[in-house]
């Protein structure tokens, strides 16, 4: 069987249904046709990329808050 190239947009949806909707990674890799090793890497991919982006908002938050503008 030939290699199947998922969008990042639908690997970043998986990502999320197990990251933010709790769905364990054995079901979801059966449901989606994906192999539970793809989600493991696509999870390390992006949710690492994901947590940046919301490291850097919460720093930029703060650092308004700090300055007391609003």
């Amino acid at each position: 069987m030939g290699k199947v190239n998922f969008s990042d947009e639908f690997k970043r949806d998986a990502v999320r249904q197990i990251t933010e909707r709790g769905y364990p990674v054995s079901e979801l890799s059966q449901r989606l046709g994906v192999s539970a090793h793809s989600l493991y890497a696509w999870r390390k991919k992006y949710a690492v990329a994901a947590m940046s982006r919301s490291m850097a908002l919460t720093v930029s938050a703060a650092e308004v808050a700090s300055t007391g503008h609003r």
